[in-house]
């Protein structure tokens, strides 16, 4: 509810009858301040006030006539016109305010003057006097000339002056008396009234001061007043209090200021009583000292007025404050009710078995307490209520509503509970019922099956087994006396159709144990009765023998578009029996029945044409493929955050939903915004689509990440794909594939796109055009091998150091190999009879690392393979024979100066020349920075001639030889070669190790067995199995999940994980980690293989080459 509605609550009447008070006192105030101030202030004429020029000393003349004095002045008839004027103006309006249509009397005290002057004088008075002027009596001058020619003068002028205003000539003081009474004359006339310029200066300075500041106060009062009664209120509490604040504030301003004028006016009535106000001839104090009275009366006043008015005000502020955060606090009880009301209508009381009961009981205990906590703070709001209600606060109505409704909410919510309570407690106690009369029945049949034939034979047995069998009886549940129809009739509100058939088959079950104890009773009962020869009784059987479970497979993909490509990624399970090397199976789900990769029309084959509807399919499909990322991303990635799904996903699945679902936003991101964009402007120009291709080239990288993703994102998938989140989504989304088949899209994609560029380049005759798609074509395929070559390199396992600093991986690919080493030359004569090791080789930038291949995670299809660390030979020592005798897919890696000679036997001849194309362009870019640096430092070397003899064979030497086959020799033994045969063989300089020449290898065994993949390996390796063991090696701690292991540690081995690491248990240090088994091999040795003889032989895997 906003401020305007509850500020309709309060009922206003009050507080605008003060307002109007207020004003009212405030108008009356002002009145008076007209009435008893002068237009003319006393600082406007203030210095010729003080002059003396005129004054008013008090005296009256006859018929009250008011006198002012206009003494000697030297500068009169310097004084302006308008100031002269403006001082008549002030004197006369002082008693005319008090005394409208006062006469005045004007003394004019020209005894030392001349006649010029009084005649000047008298001109001016005539022309600036605005009062009602009465009498004019002049003092002339008192010497005997200038007295002589006033009075001929005066004779002369008098008929003018008299014209104007009444003018009497004085000859003496003594004849001012004839005018004016001793008493209403100043002591300077012969006069005995008491007067002080000085002072009277003073008290009219003092109380014009009074009625200003009056006014300024009731000003301030009547503008504060307005503002409070126009004051729009807000529905923020924070800002109520605020206004409170300042209108406190400002009121004890205002009031200060009040104090501090009444005391300035009670100061002034004193001054006023001082100076004679009883005294009737001071009648113009006793005006004055009236006239303070007055404005303090009415200042009083309306003072009163304002403090009713700012309580009224206040106290309506306070209480809508008061209804600001009742209204919260209304609310948020309400939304806590609310909210346990849902969490109420929620809790499902369909339950079926005793566990489900008391699970839902236990929520439901828990949803009580909270509950019983959230009323009783309810409870508090009402009672707060009840309170602001007794106060009279003016929103009473509103606030009792609002009680009711609180008390509505708490009843329904109580009411519900204790229903569902009410349920859960009789569900809980009819399945305790049926699962005690189930036990029974169990027990029953133990009991009959449990009697042992030969001791119930006799008659005492027989009896025996009698008792025994009542005595179960007399156990029966209570709930198996009544029949099913009275159980349904004491049940009827919580039975459900499935407890109904729980309960028919517990009755059944009793029905038939019955049975079996009856035909037990009666076959005893003959027994103890006759003695018959012994018959052997066969334990009941099962009624109800448990099924085993057959596994269910279900496809997930219907049938569709299918092709593969080698990527060693946990994909989709085409086939669980199949023993070969998984690959991924790429579906298209389209519903369009048509193939995307062959593309014909009916009698006509242009292949403008042609082109134009492949282009149409790659816009087309590159549009579905958006949507269905954006589908993914909206249905399952940002449902995440939907706090009504929230109950539904696990914790841990929200805090990796990046390993879920990769850098896909990153993906759809570029084709929705980037890419599409670019292929929809290629739709009339097909010829056009290879340069966008080869322009995003770069943003394609993006792809290796999620497929190196891909293995996490799979296996979190299976930990939780039966996790009813997804089948939620999946249901909203009305998708028949499940998540998993939409995260496939992106790799399916990838491989699409290099079909559909062959079919364009297939179309287009162009030579230009023709040579941008196939450098998209190669783009695409080259992405795709270092999708290929990025994934088998994550499942390299063992290795010390970090990947990434070898550069990017080249090519990668299993071989058989052969290792020679020079300090043994012996060794291969014998290693040759033997058959080879099966190698997978990884070739980076700056180094080759030789890996064993192991199928060790996972079980049927999702096995995946990793690849065991065994060799790494840095590129800058490495050298090459490209031709071996006796195989032509056979060549040669040797190392350091041919310390390690590795014969290594591609699967292809194509294979093989890949490889060494690739080595060559390695070793030739070596060379080549070698020979920069070279000449940076001013050093020519010579590393292009041709040894032509043997003496010069210890130089820089080829690290890439052609050998001939014709001469190959049977020994390995090392013999010197021709010169001739030196010249033939084609060589290159080596990188910066010193090497001998190649000399030629022996034959090696021909025929298939020679070659075929074996076991063999130059060391025993044992499969570790978890247990106790020594370690007989230090170890270093590699990575932050590791552990630091010393010669002569106890340690136990507890786990491998799918990254084919060991969790390790460091005994004698207190220390758990990862270790590698490859480092676990180095660690153990030997005690391996002694903790494995003591284990099953099974676990014992030997692999020999030869021993020396």
């Amino acid at each position: 509810m906003g401020p305007a509605s509850l500020q309709e609550e309060r009922e206003p009447k009050e507080e605008m009858e003060s307002y109007h008070c207020l004003l009212q006192a405030g108008s009356q105030l002002e009145s008076t301040l007209q009435q008893v101030t002068v237009p003319v202030s006393l600082k406007e004429v203030g210095g010729y006030i003080e002059k003396q020029v005129a004054y008013l000393s008090g005296g009256r003349g006859e018929d009250s006539s008011v006198i002012i004095t206009l003494p000697e002045c030297s500068a009169f008839s310097d004084i302006p016109e308008e100031a002269l004027a403006k001082v008549f103006t002030y004197l006369t309006l002082i008693p005319r305010t008090r005394q409208p249509g006062v006469k005045f009397i004007i003394i004019l005290d020209r005894r030392l003057d001349t006649w010029a002057s009084i005649k000047t004088a008298l001109a001016r008075i005539a022309a600036s006097f605005p009062g009602n002027l009465h009498l004019v009596l002049v003092l002339r001058p008192t010497s005997f000339f200038h007295r002589t020619v006033t009075d001929i003068g005066f004779r002369f002028s008098q008929e003018d002056f008299m014209l104007k205003m009444p003018v009497v000539m004085l000859s003496s003081v003594t004849d001012l008396l004839h005018y004016i009474d001793e008493n209403q004359l100043t002591s300077e006339f012969g006069g005995t009234l008491d007067y002080c310029h000085s002072d009277w200066i003073v008290l009219r300075t003092a109380i014009e001061s009074f009625a200003v500041t009056v006014k300024d106060i009731a000003q301030m009062l009547q503008g504060f007043g307005t503002e409070l009664a126009e004051t729009e209120l807000s529905d923020e509490a924070k800002a109520i209090e605020c206004l409170l604040e300042s209108h406190s504030d400002k009121y004890k301003k205002l009031k200060d200021a009040i104090r501090s004028v009444s005391r300035e006016g009670r100061r002034l009535l004193s001054n006023l009583e001082t100076t004679g106000m009883e005294d009737d001839s001071q009648w113009d104090v006793k005006l004055d000292w009236e006239t303070v009275q007055r404005l303090l009366a009415q200042l009083r006043d309306m003072e009163s007025a304002f403090d009713g008015f700012f309580e009224k005000h206040h106290l309506k502020l306070h209480q809508y404050l008061q209804l600001l955060r009742y209204e919260q606090s209304f609310q948020e009880m309400e939304l806590c009710l609310e909210h346990l009301m849902t969490q109420e209508r929620e809790l499902s009381i369909s339950v079926n078995t005793l566990a489900q009961t008391e699970q839902a009981l236990k929520r439901l205990d828990s949803l009580e307490s909270n509950a019983h906590e959230v009323m009783a703070r309810a409870q508090i709001i009402i009672l707060h209520g009840h309170q602001l209600s007794a106060g009279h606060h003016y929103a009473m109505a509103l606030i009792m509503q609002r009680c009711n409704e609180l008390r509505h909410h708490c009843d329904t919510l109580a009411a519900a509970l204790k229903t569902k309570h009410s349920v859960l407690l009789q569900t809980h106690q009819l399945l305790l019922c049926l699962g005690q009369a189930q036990t029974w029945c169990d027990d029953g049949a133990y009991l009959l099956a449990n009697q042992l034939v030969d001791k119930f034979q006799s008659k005492e047995g027989a009896q025996a087994a009698l008792r025994d069998i009542e005595r179960f009886l007399e156990g029966a549940p209570s709930m198996l006396s009544s029949g099913v129809d009275i159980l349904a009739i004491e049940y009827e509100a919580v039975i459900t159709t499935q407890l109904q058939a729980q309960i028919e088959k517990t009755f059944d079950k009793h029905a038939a144990v019955q049975q079996m104890i009856q035909n037990r009773q009666a076959c005893l009962r003959k027994l103890a009765d006759k003695h018959i020869r012994p018959v052997q009784l066969v334990a009941p059987r099962n009624e109800n023998p448990p099924r085993s479970k057959s596994p269910l497979f279900s496809p997930k993909h219907g049938d569709g578009l299918k092709f593969t490509f080698d990527l060693s990624l946990p994909g989709k399970r085409a086939s669980r029996k199949s023993p070969n090397p998984r690959k991924i199976e790429v579906i298209h789900d389209y519903q369009e029945n048509r193939s995307c990769v062959s593309y014909s029309l009916d009698g006509d084959d242009n292949p403008d044409l042609l082109k134009r509807h492949v282009m149409r399919e790659l816009i087309e499909t590159e549009r579905i493929y958006v949507e269905e990322l954006l589908s993914v991303l909206l249905g399952y990635r940002a449902e995440m955050d939907n706090s009504a799904l929230s109950g539904l996903l696990p914790p841990i699945l929200r805090s990796k939903r990046d390993i879920l679902f990769g850098n896909m936003p990153e993906i759809y991101n570029f084709h929705s915004r980037v890419f599409l964009q670019d292929l929809e402007g290629c739709l009339e120009t097909p010829e056009g689509v290879g340069a966008c291709f080869l322009k995003r080239k770069e943003s394609f990288q993006m792809y290796e990440c999620y497929c190196q993703n891909k293995p996490r994102s799979e296996a979190l998938w299976r930990q939780f794909s039966d996790c009813g989140f997804f089948q939620e989504c999946q249901k909203k989304l009305e998708h028949k594939l499940g998540l998993d088949s939409y995260l496939l899209k992106p790799v399916q994609r990838l491989t699409k796109y290099q079909l559909l560029l062959k079919e364009l380049l297939k179309y287009n005759t162009d030579c230009e055009d023709a040579s941008e798609l196939q450098g998209a074509l190669t783009a695409m395929l080259d992405l795709l091998k270092s999708v290929n070559d990025s994934m088998h390199q994550i499942a390299i396992t063992g290795y010390e150091g970090d990947l990434c600093e070898l550069g990017r991986v080249l090519m990668q690919g299993s071989f058989s190999v052969w290792i020679s080493h020079k300090k043994g030359p012996t060794r291969m004569k014998e290693l040759a009879r033997f058959k080879p090791m099966q190698r997978h080789l990884f070739l980076y930038e700056r180094a080759l690392l030789l890996c064993k291949r192991r199928e060790e995670h996972g079980d049927g299809c999702d096995k995946t393979p990793s690849y065991s660390f065994k060799h790494c030979l840095k590129m800058t020592a490495v050298g090459i024979t490209e031709n071996v005798k006796g195989d032509v897919k056979k060549f040669e890696i040797w190392y350091s100066g041919r310390e390690e000679v590795y014969v290594v036997q591609a699967p292809t001849l194509e294979v093989k020349m890949a490889w060494l194309n690739e080595l060559r362009r390695i070793l030739t870019n070596q060379q080549k920075l070698l020979r920069d640096e070279a000449y940076q430092h001013g050093q020519m070397v010579e590393h292009m001639q041709p040894s032509p003899s043997l003496s010069e064979s210890k130089q820089h030497r080829a690290s890439v030889s052609s050998e001939d086959t014709e001469s190959g020799r049977s020994s390995p033994d090392h013999q010197p070669h021709s010169p001739k045969h030196q010249h033939n063989r084609r060589s290159w300089p080596g990188a910066h190790h010193s090497v001998d020449i190649c000399e030629g290898l022996e034959e090696w065994p021909g025929g298939r067995d020679a070659f075929h993949p074996s076991d063999t390996e130059e060391e025993v390796l044992v499969q570790l199995s978890p247990g106790r063991y020594r370690a007989l090696a230090d170890c270093l701690q590699n990575g932050p999940d590791s552990i630091i292991i010393k010669c002569g540690d106890v340690i136990q081995l507890q786990c491998e994980d799918n990254r084919g690491r060991w969790l390790v248990r460091n005994l004698s240090r207190r220390q758990e980690g990862f270790i590698a088994a490859a480092s676990l091999q180095l660690i153990l040795g030997d005690s391996s293989r002694e903790h494995s003889s003591r284990l099953d032989p099974g676990n014992l895997r030997v692999r020999k080459l030869s021993s020396p």
